[in-house]
């Protein structure tokens, strides 16, 4: 089976600055992937090389076999939670249907086939309440479900989500992260889940991308979450603590650094 998304020896550096480098990783239809890692790390940058909108440094990366292109309309992206101008003249339905034909000039032409489509994704993620409310005036959590809806109306092989659960509380958290698996789940798209905290996609996650001090590792969450690799990667001791299925990741980096130095319960 081809794989979804294809990382073959990749190196990404900003001058004397190297984030990572020989990451080899292949992603398979349906798959879900976290990608965890301190702030700097790299992880948003990863995302802007699956994009096609950062060049590699060295390696190669491929959507579905094929190079890599900006625009791609075989992936579907949900950026990171930022509020919406509460006079944004779009309606849901609308800002929704951007994910089909937004790249055109010009204003959306009415068309049964989109509607169609819009309407199934709106269903999907529970939205179809607040269809035709403009978008400006939803809650955050709201915004965030047309954000997910806007990335999958297109139907993409692959969804790539950028910090979605910024500033959401932990029910929208997770709830956005439940609304990824359930179209990864119906669609069969590959999920990129770029987070700092693991436990919203805990249940959901196949497989950890962990970048580090540029380092990196990858595995099943048993693999990767746990203190003797943590504590390998950031070279400094790193505790990890399991509680009622969630965890708390405590100890080794500068709080600065290090993305669960002060959690004191999982969200």
């Amino acid at each position: 089976m081809t794989p979804a998304l294809r990382l073959a020896g990749a190196s990404l550096a900003y001058g004397d600055r190297r984030l990572w480098s020989g990451l080899d990783l292949d992603v398979a239809p349906g798959e879900f992937i976290a990608v965890l890692g301190a702030n700097g790390a790299g992880k948003s940058s990863l995302l802007k090389v699956l994009l096609g909108q950062q060049p590699l440094e060295r390696g190669t990366v491929e959507v579905g076999g094929r190079p890599v292109q900006r625009g791609s309309r075989r992936i579907g992206y949900v950026p990171q939670q930022k509020g919406l101008d509460p006079d944004t003249p779009l309606r849901a339905r609308d800002f929704v249907r951007l994910g089909l034909d937004g790249h055109r000039w010009g204003p959306l032409l009415p068309s049964r086939r989109a509607r169609h489509a819009v309407d199934r994704v709106l269903e999907a993620v529970g939205a179809t309440a607040y269809a035709d409310a403009p978008v400006g005036r939803l809650s955050g959590g709201e915004q965030q479900r047309l954000r997910v809806a806007q990335s999958i109306v297109g139907d993409p092989d692959v969804v790539l989500a950028d910090e979605p659960l910024l500033s959401l509380d932990l029910h929208h958290a997770a709830s956005v992260s439940a609304l990824l698996h359930e179209s990864r789940v119906r669609t069969g798209a590959a999920v990129v889940f770029v987070t700092h905290d693991v436990n919203p996609v805990l249940p959901y996650a196949d497989r950890v991308l962990y970048l580090a001090a540029g380092r990196f590792r990858v595995g099943t969450p048993d693999e990767v979450m746990n203190s003797r690799t943590l504590s390998d990667l950031y070279g400094s001791p790193v505790e990890v603590l399991r509680s009622n299925g969630r965890l708390l990741v405590a100890g080794g980096a500068a709080p600065s650094d290090h993305p669960h130095a002060h959690e004191q319960e999982a969200s």
